[in-house]
């Protein structure tokens, strides 16, 4: 499902209950050329549906990253096809 809070609909969380625990996975597919895991941990709120600040802080840290990553390594093999970076 979309994090729409976090990165738009270009991050994505993966949401698996595991005999009363839950666990999440964050991953991003905003590039062409990667998908970047972003954050996996186990929900430890028993309430509400909500993520935990430290959590969503790490996220977006760790999507900032990516996407420095991503330009880094990716943008000189998409200007030499003629592509856009997304």
């Amino acid at each position: 499902m979309p994090c729409e809070h976090i990165g738009g609909a270009s991050v994505l969380e993966v949401v698996i209950d595991e005999r009363g625990d839950t666990y999440r996975a964050v991953y991003t597919v905003k590039f062409a050329e990667a998908v970047y895991v972003l954050h996996v941990f186990k929900k430890k709120s028993k309430r509400g549906i909500r993520t935990l600040l430290t959590d969503v802080s790490a996220i977006k840290g760790r999507l900032k990253e990516a996407t420095q990553h991503y330009h880094d390594t990716y943008s000189a093999n998409e200007n030499a096809r003629g592509t856009k970076q997304q």
